[in-house]
Formats: structure tokens, sequence, C-alpha cells
């Protein structure tokens, strides 16, 4: 049985297949060409997908919007960033080893 996530993404993934989202692909690609979060730790790699920063679950507006778009690599899109909305929070600490996810476990009172 198709689980409920699964549905949800079928039923907008033929946004992908639009012209208008090839069109914002193409122009944050070529705006951010490398990595977001490679570049966070001084690594610099080609990015291949752009991401959704906030999961738009079929809202047009948040799918098109180019401030909601990320340039990744394959591997960060494929792995941390699919562990993170997993978790419903970003993966990762700063310098002092605090989470850097307001919402993360840790910093809820």
């Amino acid at each position: 049985m198709e689980s409920l996530a699964n549905r949800k993404a079928t039923a907008y993934h033929h946004l992908y297949g639009l012209k208008a989202w090839q069109d914002a692909r193409h122009v944050q690609l070529a705006h951010q060409p490398l990595c977001e979060r490679c570049l966070r730790d001084e690594i610099v790699t080609e990015a291949r997908v752009v991401n959704h920063r906030i999961k738009h679950q079929g809202d047009w507006a948040l799918f098109i919007d180019p401030e909601n778009h990320e340039s990744v690599c394959a591997e960060h899109h494929d792995s941390l960033i699919r562990r993170e909305e997993a978790r419903g929070y970003v993966i990762g600490s700063d310098i002092d080893g605090r989470p850097l996810a307001p919402d993360h476990p840790w910093n809820r009172g």
C-alpha cells in the first residue's frame, strides 16, 4: 500500500514538468551554480538540483518562489535533505555545538 506522503508527492509531481519550473530551475542554477550546503563547509561542488527550503506540498506560490529555492548537489539532496525532511528540522550545529534549527528538540523550551 502506498503511504500518504507518497500519494501527496505524486499529486504535485507534475509541477516539476512545467515550463515555469524548468525556467525557475535554470535561473536558480545560473544564479548559484554551486551547492549551498557544500559551500557552508568550504567545499566547492557543482549544484545539479534545486531544493525547496520549505516543503511546498503543491502550493504554487511556495513552489515557484525563488526565495524558497536552494542550489544543492545530488548527494546533499538525496541524503541530508531527505533526513532533515523526515526529522522535521535542519541537521547541523554551530561552532559551539548548538543545533542550527530553532525547532530542534534541544532548543525547545
